[in-house]
């Protein structure tokens, strides 16, 4: 590997310089050095070690999760599924090649789907689902080391973040696979039919080409990429492995709560608000994103967003002619963002906002007789001011909330390394390659995700003794499809700072005898760290 000497020096610089002192934001000029030369420096994204970005999308690496007040014995272990053909073929519809694993320690993703099931029937009144969107292991010890200044680890849990190190209650840490039913499905928006059932290429997951674990790494370096050229296993897309995280189940990409057919599933927030349960979802990103929609909607395709929000506010679908009954608290971004015609929504879209059309919203509000207290990021006034007193007149009013935040490109501010909000040159994706910019009125005017979590448990509590929560950090994914560490870094440290909110809530109300939280991620990127010490500077 050849270096220039401007990035030689640079990498000098960071690894001579004395215990303690600090380059000014040296995660953000990593990140401008590799992404200008497109060299590894200190890491690299995809299968090519010489170069900094030769992959910007999903892979099929094991996935980890933490669990809070419940443990992952039921799943785990010797009661993996992947050590039993029955249970394995039954999930996957068929027996996937190389798929079947007497020795797995690693479960599968729809495991989690059953851990919460489980906590409900063991009496859990508060189950909360928070979902760092794209946060493999690699990740992970990314922001860990960069928090901590530390290297620390380089197998298992980790320490460094809060979710890592957090000792409130009882607490266990595994690994899951995440690959799907297939990828390369066929559906009808508009008819709202899959048109190619079984896809392209087939789900399944090969420890000998794979892993037998997140931190270890084997010779076949395309396949975690669905490259390999023999036997690939389709690697997922956040829509597929949100719905196995919800519903339990494989399925195609893009699809939401369908399975591979194009057939109704129950996610299990619509399960237990049949049962009494109060429902919420909060997410950095748009409201009717893959994650956040998987939290209760059903479709055949993740990119019908406005249809995914009339099913989160209990309006009639195209799925649903009749309507659902809706969330209680749906808190996210996508304000600001119009479009005149958007031909992956269908026939029923309607110009404007791409996430919520503003009679969909109007009928929402309770200024119009609808349910939820609406509130929309305001010129002039501080978001969390605006959330606050929306949260208050929801309470008193016993309503619902609807939180509309975000800047241009539909999410929130990203949070960058150093807790400053300043974006610097990412790669790869051409529709996130230049460095946002944000106004002093973007920052002003948004909230930040410990600011929504709050939001939203304080009106779910008000609205049952018994909730449901997902909370989704899903700048982490954007950052990591733009092969941004100083963004991905952030994301991680602003989720790690709404679980930390959130934990503090719960020890401040009752503590966690009746609570159940699993955190975890819907699947992983390519991200390879060669000198994690230039990470912990």
């Amino acid at each position: 590997m050849k270096l220039s000497l401007t990035i030689c020096l640079w990498a000098l610089l960071l690894l001579s310089a004395p215990v303690g002192a600090q380059v000014k934001d040296h995660i953000a000029a990593l990140q401008t050095q590799s992404a200008e030369s497109n060299t590894n420096i200190w890491g690299y994204w995809g299968p090519d070690r010489d170069k900094y970005s030769t992959w910007t999308s999903h892979s099929n690496r094991l996935i980890p999760a933490y669990t809070f007040g419940l443990t992952l014995d039921a799943v785990n272990g010797a009661n993996s599924l992947y050590r039993d053909e029955p249970r394995l073929s039954s999930l996957y519809g068929r027996l996937p090649s190389s798929t079947l694993n007497a020795d797995a320690e690693y479960f599968d993703q729809t495991d989690i789907y059953r851990l919460q099931k489980l906590a409900a029937e063991a009496g859990k009144k508060r189950i909360i689902l928070f979902v760092f969107d794209g946060m493999d292991w690699q990740t992970t010890r990314a922001a860990a080391i960069a928090k901590s200044r530390q290297v620390g680890y380089d197998e298992g849990r980790g320490s460094g973040l809060h979710f890592q190190d957090y000792r409130g209650t009882t607490t266990d840490f595994g690994f899951f696979v995440t690959s799907p039913h297939n990828s390369g499905t066929s559906r009808n928006v508009d008819r709202q039919i899959v048109t190619s059932p079984g896809g392209k290429v087939p789900g399944g997951y090969d420890v000998s080409r794979g892993g037998p674990t997140p931190w270890q790494t084997t010779d076949d370096l395309p396949y975690p990429i669905g490259k390999s050229e023999t036997d690939p296993h389709a690697y997922t897309d956040s829509a597929a492995s949100a719905t196995s995280l919800c519903s339990g189940i494989k399925t195609y990409n893009d699809a939401v709560n369908v399975d591979f057919s194009g057939r109704e599933v129950l996610p299990i927030a619509r399960t237990l608000q049949a049962d009494g349960y109060a429902i919420g979802v909060v997410t950095s990103v748009q409201i009717s994103h893959a994650t956040p929609a998987c939290a209760y909607a059903n479709n055949v395709d993740r990119n019908d967003y406005q249809d995914l929000t009339r099913d989160l506010l209990g309006i009639p679908s195209v799925f649903h002619p009749g309507g659902l009954p809706g969330v209680d608290v749906l808190i996210g971004a996508g304000w600001g963002e119009t479009a005149d015609k958007d031909g992956s929504q269908g026939e029923n879209f309607v110009p404007g906002n791409r996430y919520v059309s503003d009679d969909d919203l109007a009928q929402a509000s309770v200024d119009s007789g609808g349910k939820y207290v609406v509130a929309q990021r305001t010129p002039g006034e501080p978001g969390s001011e605006v959330l606050a007193t929306a949260v208050q007149q929801a309470i008193e009013g016993k309503h619902r909330l609807f939180g509309y935040f975000g800047i241009t490109g539909g999410h929130l501010p990203y949070r960058t390394a150093d807790g400053d909000y300043a974006p610097v040159q990412s790669v790869g994706n051409p529709n996130t390659a230049k460095p946002e910019v944000y106004s002093p009125e973007d920052l002003r005017e948004n909230v930040t995700l410990s600011d929504m979590a709050l939001a939203a448990i304080e009106v779910l509590d008000a609205q049952s003794q018994r909730w449901w929560l997902m909370v989704e950090a899903g700048d982490v994914d954007w950052a990591n499809h733009s092969n941004n560490i100083d963004n991905s870094i952030g994301a991680v440290i602003s989720g790690d700072d709404a679980f930390k909110s959130v934990t503090e809530w719960i020890e401040q109300h009752g503590g966690w005898d009746d609570t159940a939280l699993i955190l975890t991620a819907d699947h992983g990127h390519y991200l390879n760290i060669d000198k994690p010490e230039m990470l912990a500077h």
